[in-house]
């Protein structure tokens, strides 16, 4: 078996917990999953990083939903949360900046990485909304860059796949190709197979339903949208597990 890395995309504490047990080597801290992942609280940090042991954490670092354009002020309050993050000794950081002409934002990067202070950064799903995934991916390795997250700009990884091996491929080893979205044990050798990637990224969740027993369905905390606010999602080590026993066998 090739030595391949399994980064779980954790909504919660507990989720990454779960990842750990499951024998993930890293996850991907987040809030805010519905809008693709925004950064947690501090309070949830502090809670992964107690438990977490064998895997390693990462945060990501996005101060809303939407675009990947940020304004001054917001790149300012992503540094202020980097260095918060910094303080309760994280290993790693998830962000991505764009220009409004699609292109990668250097100069905001580069105020992020230094921020970092030498901690690993891997450039996310930003990547799949630029507008030339080639000069992308060169830029990013410009910038240092540990790895890039990328669905192949499909939405889902194994949509993806023919974009993702070509970036594998001009890559030649000087930056991770991460592809993430939509992968589950069903189809992960596929991925790898196809790609040649050898880290993957994926959530592995599961529905837990509330214990609450009085329920009023006369009211939403989502207003006029309408979500399933008696259940929630946690993710499954066993869906972990066996992710990784998939690419064992091969």
């Amino acid at each position: 078996m090739e030595d391949y890395r399994i980064e779980i995309c954790a909504n919660s504490a507990e989720s990454a917990i779960m990842a750990q047990h499951g024998g993930a080597d890293r996850v991907e801290l987040c809030a805010g999953m519905p809008e693709g992942g925004t950064t947690p609280s501090f309070g949830e940090i502090s809670a992964a990083r107690d438990k977490l042991k064998k895997t390693k954490l990462h945060v990501i670092i996005r101060p809303r939903g939407g675009d990947f354009y940020y304004s001054p002020a917001e790149i300012k309050i992503m540094a202020v949360d980097i260095n918060m993050a910094n303080s309760l000794d994280v290993d790693g950081f998830v962000f991505g900046c764009l220009t409004p002409e699609g292109d990668v934002d250097t100069k905001a990067m580069k105020k992020l990485i230094k921020a970092a202070k030498g901690k690993s950064v891997t450039f996310h799903r930003a990547f799949d909304m630029c507008r030339d995934p080639f000069k992308a991916l060169e830029d990013i390795i410009s910038l240092g860059c540990d790895r890039i997250l990328t669905s192949g700009q499909q939405n889902v990884a194994e949509r993806g796949v023919s974009l993702i091996k070509k970036l594998i491929e001009q890559a030649a080893g000087r930056i991770i190709i991460m592809p993430g979205s939509g992968i589950v044990p069903q189809n992960i050798r596929k991925i790898a197979e196809e790609t040649g990637a050898t880290e993957f990224h994926f959530s592995g969740r599961k529905s837990v339903e509330s214990p609450m027993m009085y329920r009023n369905p006369m009211v939403s905390m989502g207003g006029t949208l309408c979500i399933d606010e008696y259940s929630r999602f946690v993710t499954d080590p066993e869906v972990v597990k066996a992710a990784i026993d998939s690419l064992k066998s091969f």
